[in-house]
């Protein structure tokens, strides 16, 4: 019998191809063939992704005024398009999933002419541009949040909540549980700022932790993803305030210091949000000001509500105020613990799972 087969198009940044590639492993558990659609910059993305093929693709942003970026992406898209045609022609898959980016665009294009049926993943709490160009024609629209703006009525009931799947050295970390606290003993702090760090994050937050009491500092173990350019400058200020840090610009094994920390400070990106309900952590998030519809914003939504996490706008985030912010919850252990608690709640430890059955469901119609 020859295996069902799934085309995914995923593309741009880690943030589109990493739940790309915990969905493939969870169809790949379930005896389907998967192939992956992505870009130029997906494909950085891509080493070791468990597909039978890896393609890339022409894609471009259709989201442009500018006169001849508009010509030139449309030029791109066309040949994505013709790109994808061939793929699907010649490789005959089941079904095609989108999980966002530009390469979505032209992949679920070509599978709605060919009368392939196609599927929608939305990392955010709000509706990217592709996907909502493809929303009402979609077997179903997948989302990592409870929450998901900018959704036609026509395809709500097509709305189906998966979460965003997460890699397994995030579920590990879960599995560690919330390390133990005592009101005089080591904390530990993990700062994220995203693919290449955050300024704000990298030069904010080390002046807030030094404007802590020194009782408090002492007792601190922070791990930094940090800006190249501001590496000196954060390192200067915690070893001036005697705070024992580590700052890099890029951390291999997240999962270990995700399992360590008893605090997260980050972006409100769908995947560090995912992350920290994941793995059960109290946060402090700052949601960068120029994100599409504020979806940051949105994407904490879940989690301040259940007082799991902290929400500071850019304009608010200062070093006096976060230090404020810090001493408030790093006295106070038994509210960090129920915090950590109330996160894990929201956690979705088998959203690769529920999305591989939904895909399944769509091509043997048992999709609820």
């Amino acid at each position: 019998m020859t295996p069902r087969r799934c085309l995914i198009a995923a593309g741009g940044t880690g943030g589109h191809i990493f739940p790309a590639r915990a969905a493939t492993d969870a169809l790949n558990a379930r005896g389907w063939q998967v192939r992956l659609v992505t870009d130029a910059r997906g494909l950085k993305h891509t080493e070791d992704f468990p597909a039978v093929a890896v393609d890339e693709i022409h894609a471009a942003s259709p989201s442009t005024k500018n006169p001849i970026k508009l010509a030139k992406a449309a030029m791109e898209l066309s040949q994505g398009f013709l790109q994808a045609q061939a793929i699907i022609k010649s490789w005959k898959p089941d079904v095609v999933a989108g999980f966002g980016g530009y390469p979505a665009f032209p992949a679920l294009g070509a599978a709605r002419m060919a009368g392939v049926p196609f599927a929608i993943h939305e990392q955010n709490a709000v509706l990217g541009r592709v996907n909502r160009v493809f929303a009402d024609k979609a077997g179903f629209i997948a989302s990592g949040f409870e929450r998901l703006d900018r959704l036609s009525r026509k395809a709500q009931k097509r709305h189906i909540l998966t979460g965003n799947p997460l890699r397994q050295p995030i579920l590990d970390a879960r599995e560690a549980g919330y390390p133990a606290l005592t009101a005089d003993g080591r904390i530990n702090i993990l700062i994220l700022g995203g693919s290449l760090g955050a300024r704000l994050l990298s030069e904010t937050v080390p002046a807030a932790i030094a404007k802590l009491p020194e009782s408090l500092r002492s007792r601190l173990d922070v791990v930094q993803q940090t800006r190249e350019e501001s590496l000196d400058m954060a390192r200067s200020l915690y070893s001036d305030a005697g705070v024992n840090a580590v700052c890099e610009p890029f951390f291999e094994d997240v999962g270990s210091l995700y399992a360590a920390s008893h605090l997260v400070i980050g972006r409100a990106g769908a995947s560090t949000v995912s992350e920290v309900a994941g793995v059960g952590r109290p946060a402090i998030f700052c949601p960068l000001g120029i994100a599409a519809d504020d979806h940051q914003t949105a994407n904490v939504d879940g989690l301040v509500k259940a007082l799991a996490a902290d929400l500071v706008p850019e304009p608010k985030f200062k070093a006096e105020a976060l230090a404020a912010l810090l001493e408030t919850r790093l006295m106070n252990v038994d509210d960090l613990t129920e915090r950590a608690a109330a996160a894990r709640t929201l956690g979705r430890p088998d959203a690769h799972t529920a999305l591989a059955k939904a895909v399944e469901g769509l091509v043997t119609g048992a999709l609820v």
